[in-house]
């Protein structure tokens, strides 16, 4: 894990930790569109972008916190490594549930004024905090449940449906997000989509969910749809309306010789990886 730390000539620097890693301090955040990035912490060029201030903010009240390190997302990860993004992004909620403190830095809500006025019960800055988009994020969803009641009390099909109003701009984040609040990790395929990323995390899910969840206990290997309750399908997998049945969708191809969907008759076949699209000649495996 690498972090961040507040020098006394008000630089930051970055150490990484391998175990025995310090307490800590961690930022929860919405994304904008100039984040410092690990390059930029490196080679110290990121003072001049707009997301240098959220960094500055989590250094300060870290130090008034007395705590020497803090973790930012956008420049402690080094992106350019997909190993280490993959490590990360498994790792996140394990990151935030065992940090002394988690900030929360809302971009999108003004600092309040003081209304000595105001006699309302209701803090002048409360629905300003309810309308910003943090709450509407893929992402800090995992930093929300961090308080209040043990994940282990929620049904699969309830955690699941946390995420449902929520948006990440990597559609295949709207999975990825939910590794840490089932407690499973897997690898990650940018471009696999949403549909296929969905169905792997609740592979994950069914491999672990023996004593994990009361609802699927001793259902390992059964496939569970978290929508309607049913076995044999996943809630992301293709329905088609025709015949009613999962796996593919209505104008699919379909192989009358084999009766499969997702190739026809004449398409070309692989005998090395036993794949359609291709012969074996062109095949990269």
């Amino acid at each position: 894990m690498r972090l961040l730390q507040y020098n006394d000539d008000g630089e930051f620097s970055l150490t990484e930790f391998f175990d025995n890693i310090p307490p800590y301090a961690i930022l929860s955040h919405r994304w904008g569109p100039e984040e410092v990035t690990f390059k930029d912490m490196i080679e110290r060029t990121g003072t001049s972008k707009a997301g240098f201030d959220k960094i500055q903010f989590c250094g300060e009240q870290a130090r008034r916190d007395g705590l020497h390190y803090f973790w930012v997302d956008t420049c402690c990860i080094d992106k350019s490594s997909s190993a280490e993004l993959t490590e990360a992004i498994n790792s996140m909620f394990r990151w935030y549930c065992d940090a002394a403190k988690c900030y929360v830095f809302l971009s999108d809500v003004s600092r309040p004024t003081v209304d000595g006025g105001n006699r309302s019960h209701q803090y002048p800055w409360e629905p300003a905090i309810r309308r910003s988009k943090w709450f509407t994020r893929g992402w800090t969803l995992q930093e929300k449940a961090l308080r209040g009641s043990p994940l282990a009390d929620f049904s699969v099909a309830e955690r699941m449906s946390w995420i449902e109003a929520r948006q990440t701009t990597r559609k295949e984040d709207m999975a990825y997000s939910l590794l840490g609040i089932f407690d499973v990790s897997m690898p990650l395929i940018y471009g696999e989509g949403r549909e296929k990323a969905f169905k792997r995390v609740q592979e994950e899910i069914n491999k672990h969910s023996k004593g994990f969840d009361q609802e699927l206990q001793g259902a390992q290997h059964i496939i569970v749809c978290y929508k309607c309750g049913e076995d044999g399908h996943y809630a992301n997998d293709p329905h088609c309306f025709k015949c009613g049945e999962y796996g593919h969708y209505a104008n699919d191809p379909h192989c009358y010789k084999c009766g499969e969907y997702g190739h026809y008759a004449n398409d070309p076949h692989c005998y090395k990886c036993d794949r359609w699209g291709h012969f074996a000649y062109a095949c990269q495996i």
